[in-house]
């Protein structure tokens, strides 16, 4: 998550988005300002009525989200169209009271956040930041190897107060998809209630136009169901905590030193950026093989007296199995190349498993039910309604980048010209 988050910052920080870290604890009369946003998290939200054993005149919500926390400090911060865009983000945990069975890094009740807060003088303004964002998204996945589909989720499923929302879902072996983060257009729903206004070049004043953009730790739950198997996790290499280990072979024949050789060899790796770490415990070599491979460390290396001997040192890549040496005087650029191919292998892979699993249906009957299902619907909340409660697939909504499609709403049987996504869902 270290690692994710470090991502992240780099992202927003080369996009001129400013850090910030809002108090935890909301005051009810700001939480209840925006009417749809309340209503939404009502039964989800932790509330504080005592300090000690003093009720407060006022009670507090731990945050579910951070919008009625940040903005009433943009409208202090927001004066004029100078002041504009205005983009922040922060990294903090947030608290919902989650009632369906809980999973590690799924279902949570405290989740590790990140989530980006803008202001626009106008709605086109805000659709270049949702565009912005999506590429930035496209740049982090990639490095975290994630395959994802990006859905205009239905007005019943959008996040509380929002004009619309884009839902960030994965695949996940047993064919649910796993929703990691989401992207929303605010329009004015909240710069009214929150009175965030600025003044035009002309001196008229005007509510500005918000976006945000969130994404939590179910990005490593995804990374492990996406990508791990029997042996246990297959961590990617930009985000493992070692990205390689260092197993010394000893051998009572040897007439090197393999102890000192490894020991050198890890500060050549650890040198040029590398995380690596040597594994020197008094184990057997197949106990540290299968340790690491449980732990998901993309790259082995193993080093004995022979491998010194003749100048090379062993790999074995967690990823497929793969096995074969480095020439020793190109180590640095033997294992950061390996590295590369192992993560274009891995997104490439978990991109073909994602593709496998959509279907293509136009009726109700006999629904694969451990597929995503690309559908004809029209639109109509009756239709989509009627379809989520015959099949209890849920709509992840129609793709945000339209695809080309003929066909007839799987309910009315209405003409439409673009697909939609359903799925059972985590």
């Amino acid at each position: 998550m270290r690692q994710i988050d470090t991502y992240i910052r780099q992202e927003f920080d080369a996009t001129d988005h400013d850090e910030v870290c809002f108090p935890l604890m909301i005051p009810e009369d700001q939480f209840a300002k925006e009417k749809d946003h309340i209503k939404g998290f009502d039964s989800e939200v932790y509330w504080v009525t005592h300090a000690g054993l003093n009720e407060l005149d006022v009670r507090l919500v731990v945050r579910p989200t951070s919008e009625t926390a940040m903005y009433p400090m943009f409208a202090l911060w927001i004066r004029s169209h100078q002041d504009l865009p205005l983009k922040t983000y922060q990294i903090v945990n947030t608290f919902r009271y989650e009632t369906k069975q809980t999973r590690p890094f799924i279902r949570v009740r405290e989740i590790h956040f990140f989530e980006s807060h803008t202001c626009h003088v106008s709605e086109e303004d805000a659709q270049c930041q949702i565009e912005e964002d999506i590429e930035i998204l496209e740049r982090i996945a990639k490095k975290i190897c994630l395959p994802y589909m990006l859905c205009i989720r239905t007005d019943w499923d959008k996040f509380p107060g929002a004009h619309y929302t884009v839902g960030i879902d994965t695949s996940m072996p047993n064919g649910r998809t796993l929703q990691m983060g989401s992207i929303h257009h605010y329009r004015t729903n909240f710069s009214i209630p929150y009175e965030i206004t600025y003044e035009d070049e002309n001196g008229e004043h005007k509510h500005v136009h918000q976006t945000t953009f969130g994404m939590s730790e179910r990005l490593v739950g995804a990374l492990i169901g996406v990508h791990g198997d029997d042996q246990g996790l297959v961590l990617p290499p930009g985000i493992a905590p070692y990205q390689c280990v260092l197993i010394p072979i000893i051998s009572k024949k040897s007439t090197v030193d393999v102890m000192a050789a490894a020991r050198e060899t890890v500060k050549v790796l650890a040198d040029a950026g590398i995380r690596v770490k040597l594994d020197d415990s008094d184990a057997r070599p197949g106990n540290k093989y299968y340790e690491w491979e449980m732990k998901g460390v993309p790259l082995r290396l193993e080093l004995g007296g022979r491998d010194i001997e003749n100048g090379v040192v062993a790999f074995a890549r967690r990823d497929t199995g793969e096995k074969g040496t480095i020439d020793a005087k190109d180590l640095v650029p033997g294992v950061k190349m390996l590295l590369d191919v192992i993560s274009d292998d891995m997104l490439a892979k978990a991109e073909e498993v994602q593709r496998s699993r959509i279907a293509e249906i136009d009726s109700m009957e006999d629904i694969p039910q451990d597929k995503i299902l690309r559908l004809g619907w029209c639109g109509c909340p009756e239709c989509g309604h009627k379809f989520e409660d015959t099949t209890e697939f849920k709509i992840l909504g129609f793709p945000y980048h339209p695809e080309p499609y003929s066909g007839k709403c799987i309910v009315c049987g209405k003409p439409v010209d673009k697909a939609a996504y359903a799925a059972h869902t985590m």
